[in-house]
């Protein structure tokens, strides 16, 4: 199996190495990944200027290939394909920080894994929490590599979504938690004086059961199946039952 790997993180990030050091017990990996970070650029993609890769500065455990590109999660999925052909599987990750609910529309990570299910191949994104510290990513090693076996060997293409607590217990199929948040903007000061602004949301309802928040809240490793299709089909159903057509004039 060859494995293609890229994060939204930067191919400097320990969640990229440990994620490379998981998958090389599934098959032949690479890694081509950002050179800076790109958290939070969704399913951008260049084309305005072009793309390049070089060799990475950073070392990958064995004998795996790494390459930095100028250019986000989506241009180092659709670069790396291009460049290996015979890609099976496209993993993201694992990225520092959650994936959870709201967040999959603006996520880099999930972008990736988009990107190569646009392209025909399956893709996987990776998440864990971050807080003061790295995560420990030799305590989550083996439930990184239960969740890649029980995914792996799922036939056919598809798009998954993956959360690890800090202290996983077990794997939970779950939905992703769909809830209304407060948008706030957080003014400040740079250093010479200059306003600058953060934004940032807060959940306006709790997590509801079987959800992806609600799953890594409860300490359990989620797994979210996703598609591609953003159609709203009991809406549509509803309409195409009314068998009106409204007109455009």
């Amino acid at each position: 199996m060859r494995i293609l790997i890229t994060n939204d993180d930067g191919i400097y990030s320990p969640g990229l190495q440990a994620l490379a050091k998981a998958a090389s017990k599934f098959g032949h990996v690479t890694v081509v990944a950002p050179d800076v970070e790109q958290s939070s650029m969704g399913h951008a993609v260049t084309h305005s200027r072009p793309l390049w890769y070089k060799k990475s500065l950073v070392s990958f455990p064995g004998d795996i290939e790494a390459f930095r590109v100028n250019g986000t999660p989506a241009d180092c999925v659709a670069l790396g394909t291009h460049l290996y052909a015979n890609t099976d599987v496209v993993l993201s990750g694992i990225n520092m920080g959650p994936n959870l609910g709201n967040s999959l529309w603006h996520s880099g990570t999930l972008a990736a894994a988009k990107q190569a299910v646009l392209l025909g191949i399956k893709g996987i994104a990776l998440s864990t929490p971050v807080g003061d510290t790295v995560p420990d990513f030799d305590l989550l090693a083996p439930h990184v590599e239960k969740t890649l076996e029980e995914l792996l060997k799922i036939p056919g293409l598809g798009l998954f979504n993956v959360n690890f607590p800090p202290n996983p217990t077990e794997i939970r199929w779950t939905k992703q938690s769909v809830r209304l948040y407060d948008g706030t903007i957080l003014p400040g000061l740079d250093p010479m004086g200059r306003k600058h602004y953060w934004f940032t949301v807060t959940p306006l309802a709790p997590a509801e059961e079987d959800s992806d928040r609600w799953a890594v809240e409860s300490g359990y490793v989620s797994i979210t199946p996703l598609r591609l299709d953003l159609t709203d089909h009991a809406f549509l159903e509803v309409k195409q039952e009314d068998g009106k057509v409204v007109s455009s004039r």
